[in-house]
């Protein structure tokens, strides 16, 4: 009988107990060790790479609430539906999201995981010695008679920076490490770049304000419309200062195209500051940037017990880009006899039909659109905007005293049919909209970034070459892939070093 075949019938036979003692899958630490390479492979590191630029977009498409609160609000007047899908799927806030989050943590992970095992293989690569030369270097791609002692060759190769090492009767030298250096460069500056943004998370804060001219601002808590503070940051964090808007300027083409706008500061009760756009204001690493501007009609309003319970600027949400075109809304819960809301529209350049033709205050008109009377629901707990005059199951209830379209120039008044109030337009001034910032890891993601280029440059123009010297014969090849047509003008340069040691090879 084939001794082979009873070797295996043999091996086939197993008794109860050792089949029950086999496993039958991977098991816990299989599927741990799998999920860790799948995480820790290059192809995953791409994929989240991508992901990771992928979900950024949505954060430059959608208004963010942290930059472009007034446009966030507009989205929820004009399509609520919409901005409620947008809030559940926290497009209004994409950087601080838990999808984004989980995609950070998962790339940060898997960058780890790349770098250890190819640092550990570097260093052991930049520890070995150039291997010996082969025995037959006509073999090789490129190869070249030469006449030369092996150690003059020895030394000229040495001289071009080639890592050399020397036999019996052989000369081996290898060049190009610093391509992968550049590999791990690039990596390595990837990861700095999502520790800087992390640093910036958990030790700085931004916010939005909107100053209307003739006001002020404090960096405190308690004066921000919208204050998002990283985990490690308390109200002694922020850096004090405050500022004054004396002026504010925009310039304008003759058919409303918006030229420039600027906005001219009192910083500290001492220093006249002009802030521009992508020109920030910036105090010991807080910075402040002028993100957007708009109109704020002077609105006085006497009740119908004679008192003034309003007059002050209304910062108006722009309806229009275009013209500048606004919507504005005045809340009076101190009315008597009854509070009041009033809605308005602003026209910076009134055509007389309800429209502005020029985004500048040439014919500025202010007309009044409702006014309604009775509880604002101001206490009942219910979350309005300031640019909503009550919540609609609150509006519902009121009274509407007025529903139309009053028209009032500057010195203007009007007063309701019923008497509960007189409307006068007594002037225009302009807001701005501002967000400061501090971000602790802006410098080290600058320095990652550069770095990470670098890395990049390295790693795609530098190429690891080795080169034999063996009986007269000079043997050359390439370890990086795709490099070889390049190789062949360097090799010519090689052999002329070897041949009279007056040219330099690169």
């Amino acid at each position: 009988m084939d001794r082979r075949i009873q070797a295996g019938d043999l091996m086939a036979v197993e008794t109860p107990e050792k089949a029950a003692q086999q496993p039958k899958g991977l098991g816990v630490l299989g599927w741990l060790r799998w999920i860790w390479r799948t995480l820790t492979s290059m192809k995953t590191a791409l994929i989240l790479l991508f992901l990771f630029a992928l979900a950024s977009i949505p954060g430059s498409l959608v208004p963010q609430r942290g930059v472009e609160p007034e446009k966030v609000a507009q989205i929820y007047q004009n399509d609520p539906a919409l901005a409620e899908w947008y809030e559940r799927l926290s497009l209004f806030d994409v950087f601080t999201s838990p999808w984004f989050a989980a995609i950070y943590l998962l790339l940060f992970t898997s960058l780890i995981g790349c770098i250890i095992p190819r640092t550990l293989t570097f260093v052991k690569e930049l520890r070995r010695r150039p291997p010996e030369a082969p025995r037959n270097l006509s073999r090789l791609p490129h190869h070249a008679p030469v006449d030369i002692p092996l150690d003059e060759a020895a030394r000229r190769l040495r001289k071009q920076r080639f890592r050399v090492q020397t036999g019996d009767g052989w000369v081996s030298a290898e060049k190009g490490y610093l391509r992968e250096t550049g590999n791990l460069l690039f990596h390595v500056s990837l990861l700095g770049l999502l520790v800087a943004v992390g640093i910036g998370s958990l030790y700085g804060y931004r916010g939005n304000v909107l100053v209307v001219e003739g006001d002020g601002f404090a960096n405190t808590v308690a004066t921000y419309d919208r204050f998002i503070p990283g985990s490690q940051v308390n109200a002694e964090s922020l850096e004090p200062f405050w500022f004054t808007l004396d002026d504010f300027k925009t310039s304008y083409s003759a058919t409303g195209q918006e030229l420039d706008y600027s906005a001219f500061l009192k910083v500290n009760d001492t220093d006249d500051y002009e802030l521009k756009v992508n020109e920030p204001l910036e105090i010991n690493g807080t910075q402040t940037y002028l993100i957007g501007h708009g109109y704020a009609p002077i609105i006085k309003v006497t009740d119908g017990k004679g008192d003034v319970v309003a007059d002050r600027a209304v910062p108006c949400l722009i309806l229009a880009k275009a013209t500048l075109q606004s919507e504005c809304v005045v809340k009076l819960p101190d009315a008597q006899p009854s509070q009041l809301g009033l809605y308005f529209n602003f026209l910076p350049s009134s055509d007389g039909h309800g429209a502005s033709y020029h985004p500048a205050a040439l014919e500025p008109e202010l007309r009044l659109m409702a006014a309604f009377s009775g509880d604002l629901g101001t206490r009942s707990g219910i979350p309005a905007s300031v640019y909503q005059i009550a919540p609609d199951e609150v509006l519902a209830k009121m009274k509407r005293s007025f529903m139309g379209s009053q028209a009032l120039k500057v010195g203007d008044s009007f007063t309701l049919p019923d008497g509960t109030a007189k409307v006068e337009f007594t002037g225009v001034r302009e807001w701005m909209t501002l967000q400061i910032a501090y971000d602790p890891g802006r410098t080290p993601a600058l320095v990652s970034a550069v770095l990470a280029v670098v890395g990049i440059v390295m790693s795609l123009m530098i190429r690891r070459r080795r080169v034999f010297v063996r009986d007269g014969e000079v043997g050359a090849l390439t370890r990086t892939e795709g490099s070889a047509a390049g190789f062949a003008e360097e090799f010519s340069d090689i052999v002329k070093v070897l041949s009279d040691g007056d040219r330099d090879v690169r």
